[in-house]
């Protein structure tokens, strides 16, 4: 194939509800959205998952445009491509801006799955049917109102909770979690607000039988979280520290974790979170794949990646109905006793609804 045009929108979404981490609360989403054509005039479309600000990394959502317009979509236009794994190579000479990268390689692998006509799914090698979700709480007021939400996803059905924590809101607020439900899969992710000068507050979550503490320790660390799980019972999961298959593979000989979170966009693109599921199910480390509050274009892209054989924990990607008042394509991700159907149809399997698109954006501009 060969990319003939891209179209960048920068679209803002309200989320239904604050969302809080241990590094900032917001409510707007602002984003970049990626519709690739082919010589045919058929669309590819990606998500840029970056943020308005660098908070989980040093990439945002202007630095990405910044890359995509100057740098990877000149680089792309034009292109021969018999494959999606090619656009990692064309993109070789480029360092990092994983987020960007991906953006652009999600519309191809897209493109691709369509001009083959089968699924997203099928085209990456996943053979399951329908996947099971959990669910991404944010920090709250109190932690009577956690308990409310996490009663609520329960009724819902939702496989997994994973609760945010920071200092000062981690071991109270996992006790009276585990205390009023005793039986819950749950999981604590700090996005990096620790040290191992807290090692015995994280220590002391070895008490709730927790599925895995996320990220303890400093964003671009592996050493200190192998010293970490040596003395920690709870398997530490690393999310932010993991940007490629070589990252993924020290931490593992290293032990630095049991458990690794793969974000499409973190490790820049679905070919890259192909070879690091692959090496992980070599070594026996399971992996879930994590969300970063995406529209129904990006959560499209992580249900087909979660059909992968080693994918046997339950991501981040929750209904569209969670997050959004109306999503971005027909029909909206749904989920019916903690599992989402995998679409069968030729690409993503959801249909982009243009109307709404253009509706939430704000800028758009085109390149030939």
């Amino acid at each position: 194939m060969k990319i003939k045009e891209v179209t960048l929108r920068h679209l803002r979404m309200k989320l239904k509800f604050p969302f809080t981490t241990s590094f900032g609360t917001f409510q707007d989403r602002d984003f970049i959205l990626l519709e690739a054509k082919d010589e045919s005039g058929n669309s590819g479309w990606g998500e840029s998952v970056a943020f308005h600000s660098p908070w989980y990394s040093e990439e945002t959502m202007k630095t990405n445009w910044h890359m995509l317009e100057d740098y990877l979509i000149p680089a792309l236009l034009n292109q021969e491509i018999t494959h999606p794994d090619e656009v990692s190579e064309v993109f070789s000479n480029i360092r990092k801006n994983n987020m960007a990268k991906s953006t652009i390689e999600g519309a191809v692998w897209d493109l691709y799955s369509q001009q083959k006509g089968v699924s997203l799914a099928s085209a990456l090698g996943g053979k399951k049917s329908k996947i099971e979700v959990g669910i991404s709480i944010g920090i709250q007021e109190t932690a009577s109102d956690l308990l409310r939400i996490i009663e609520k996803q329960v009724e819902d059905g939702y496989k997994r909770m994973k609760v945010k924590i920071k200092p000062g809101w981690d071991v109270d607020v996992m006790r009276e979690v585990r205390k009023e439900f005793p039986d819950v899969p749950l999981m604590a992710d700090a996005n990096s607000a620790y040290t191992l000068k807290d090692i015995d507050t994280l220590k002391a979550l070895d008490e709730f039988d927790l599925m895995m503490v996320e990220q303890p320790l400093a964003s671009d660390d592996i050493i200190d979280h192998a010293k970490l799980q040596q003395a920690i019972t709870t398997p530490v999961c690393l999310d932010e520290s993991i940007h490629s298959y070589e990252d993924a593979r020290k931490a593992i000989e290293l032990g630095s974790c049991r458990i690794i979170n793969i974000k499409i966009g973190r490790v820049g693109g679905l070919s890259e979170s192909k070879r690091i599921h692959d090496l992980c199910e070599s070594h026996d480390i399971p992996v879930w794949c994590g969300g970063m509050l995406e529209s129904g274009i990006g959560r499209a892209h992580n249900v087909a990646l979660t059909t992968l054989s080693n994918f046997t924990m339950p991501g981040d990607t929750a209904a569209s109905s969670r997050y959004w008042e109306k999503d971005i394509i027909t029909p909206e991700v749904t989920v019916t006793d903690g599992y989402i159907t995998v679409p069968d149809q030729p690409g993503i399997g959801y249909e982009p609804d243009v109307e709404a698109i253009e509706g939430f954006t704000v800028e758009k501009k085109t390149f030939r």
